[in-house]
């Protein structure tokens, strides 16, 4: 994380809840570019799957949910290369502007271009500026406080919860644009939203510390054209592979899930063959392993919200409340929901408990065996015909995916900071992104197997297997701890 300016002293500003006010600006651009991602993404699966006369592009439900796992496999798989572009080349303020412009473009394209074009250039620019956001965004904040400063863990809270009001408040509006004017003025809104974040963001970039703009470790000059071939390197493959018919919308997801799970392995090789890493350090790694495919599976049943809870919402929900049916995207506001509501709670406990608090990697099962709960929740009300499961029980099922995220994404990103090698601390962030970016490429794969005929053996399959995934950490949380050596 880049730490404030010795030149600059932002330890008396106080402005904004007793923090800089630059952190307003920060706020505000991530709650407007999580209210155009969470908005878009609420109504997207869809308008892939909705029949024309319903105003979407009539794909399978199978090529839609592929579609949607590899775009949120595409935006954490973007995060890793924001954080190059802004190590490399731009810094973290230049990268965070470009992205949230790019951001921007993408949903303008799905706006105004009609059909399966606006769709790719559409998800393929706000997957590269989203990831770029998360970053970047990130990294700036940190540049506000000195490293001693006892206010940055509270500012990096405040900053999160606008992330959790722009996903409550995103599918919202754009839900209810959906319903009442059509898709594309849902995705007009989510610009809007964007475009307003934006303009908040210019105005007050003064205000930013110098550092967020320095380029840490600048490429050697004439040293672009390496990773500019490489990236035409991978255009041209992947068009090659959709043009051969080897890549398909059905199987996309799964293409972008073996991807990931191959620079995985490699970076895993990395750290734990690499001469700059101690035995310690290796060791650390090493218990770093389970967790890490513990995150794999909570992100594969987490991200279903997008694809099979949001076929489930749209066949199965009985959405009638007092005679009038609410749009279908609100159900993913529910989450966030819960999140605002409960992240000070869980953040109370955990200090409260301090060193009685459950260790990391038990809280890790804690998120895996939750999810199980979550899926197998799903049974009293599979094998139904029609939309017979009652509100009431979503909320339920969305409460426990909202209790088994807080036990598991805020420590997994923390987790990440503090258990990689000092020579490898960027690539460990790195590493629990691509669990993140794996797991919800997998959502979209294993979505090809849910068919309301057979929901409720899917739902045993998926909880059970998560709850013994869970089980077995938890066996495994001493050995993990030892392991760890010093990393709680």
């Amino acid at each position: 994380m880049t730490t404030a300016d010795p030149g600059q002293d932002f330890s008396t500003d106080r402005r904004f809840f007793g923090h800089p006010l630059a952190l307003a600006n920060l706020f505000s651009v991530e709650l407007w570019e999580r209210f155009s991602f969470y908005g878009m993404q609420a109504v997207m699966a869809y308008y892939l799957y909705y029949s024309l006369a319903d105003g979407g592009l009539g794909l399978p439900e199978e090529a839609a949910t592929s579609i949607i796992g590899a775009y949120g496999g595409m935006v954490y798989l973007a995060c890793v290369a924001g954080a190059w572009v802004a190590d490399r080349l731009l810094g973290a303020e230049r990268t965070l502007f470009f992205s949230a412009c790019t951001v921007m473009l993408g949903h303008i394209a799905l706006a105004l271009i009609p059909g399966l074009p606006g769709v790719v250039v559409g998800l393929v620019l706000v997957a590269l500026g989203s990831g770029g956001v998360k970053t970047a965004a990130t990294a700036v904040v940190g540049s506000l406080y000195r490293r001693d400063d006892p206010r940055c863990d509270a500012g990096f809270s405040i900053f999160y919860m606008g992330v959790n009001l722009g996903a409550l408040v995103g599918p919202l509006l754009t839900g209810l644009a959906q319903t009442t004017i059509g898709f594309h003025w849902a995705f007009g809104l989510a610009a809007v939203g964007m475009a307003l974040g934006l303009g908040i963001y210019v105005t007050g970039r003064k205000n930013l510390p110098h550092t967020a703009a320095v380029v840490p470790n600048p490429l050697p000059r004439g040293a672009w054209q390496r990773p500019v071939g490489i990236v035409v390197a991978v255009v041209v493959v992947v068009v090659l592979l959709f043009v051969s018919g080897v890549l398909t919308a059905e199987n996309l997801s799964t293409a972008v899930a073996i991807v990931v799970a191959l620079i995985s392995i490699v970076l895993f090789a990395l750290l734990l063959s690499s001469p700059r890493v101690d035995a310690d350090e290796r060791s650390r790694v090493r218990a770093f392993i389970p967790m890490w495919l513990a995150s794999v599976v909570f992100w594969s049943l987490f991200q279903q919200q997008f694809t099979v809870v949001t076929i489930y919402t749209d066949q199965r929900l009985d959405r009638v409340l007092g005679g009038w049916e609410f749009p279908i995207a609100w159900v993913n506001s529910l989450n966030p929901f819960f999140v605002i509501v409960l992240a000070p709670v869980f953040a109370l406990l955990w200090t409260k408990l301090g060193d009685r608090a459950p260790s990391t990697p038990v809280k890790f099962a804690l998120g895996a065996g939750g999810m199980g709960v979550a899926f197998l929740l799903f049974l009293f009300w599979a094998g139904g015909t029609g939309p017979t499961t009652p509100v009431l029980a979503m909320v339920l099922i969305l409460l426990f995916f909202s209790l088994a995220e807080l036990n598991l994404s805020p420590i997994g990103l923390s987790l990440s900071t503090r258990i990689g090698p000092d020579a490898f601390r960027s690539q460990t962030v790195a590493l629990f992104y691509l669990s993140v970016s794996l797991g919800s490429a997998l959502a979209g794969t294993m979505a090809g197997y849910y068919d309301p005929s057979t929901e409720g053996t899917y739902f045993s399959v998926i909880g059970v297997a998560a709850l013994v995934l869970g089980g077995v950490l938890f066996a495994l949380a001493p050995w993990v701890r030892r392991a760890m050596r010093g990393v709680r």
